[in-house]
């Protein structure tokens, strides 16, 4: 698979590697924008954060991660991650699980109106 870049309203996210095993993304969050409030069935997920300073909320309780921290999110925990700073926020995403597809997502919360 080659590498393709997808933007959102709150940033962007390249795809680095699909496999049947594993997808890994480089998601980049602007200044002041979060993504959804949201959980999967089917997969975890294990971010790296970068570059910036992210601010987590996981199943409802804030968290703070720099520069080459790692945040462990299992199947089923609730997650969001906000740019509170002035630069981009870089981290990469490795999804394990047994489904990678984007429909796993389940918004609980958007800034965006999507479901």
């Amino acid at each position: 698979m080659s590498n393709y870049k997808e933007e959102r309203p709150w940033g962007s996210f390249e795809h680095l590697l699909e496999a049947d095993y594993c997808k890994v993304k480089r998601i980049i969050v602007k200044p002041g924008e979060r993504l959804s409030y949201q959980y999967h069935h089917k997969r975890s997920e294990c971010w790296v954060i970068v570059q910036g300073q992210a601010t987590m909320t996981l199943d409802d309780e804030d968290f703070i991660y720099d520069s080459g921290e790692i945040v462990e999110i299992p199947v089923g925990m609730k997650h969001r991650v906000w740019n509170r700073g002035q630069e981009e926020l870089i981290f990469i995403e490795t999804q394990t699980g047994t489904y990678f597809g984007e429909d796993d997502i389940v918004r609980i919360e958007d800034d965006y109106g999507r479901e």
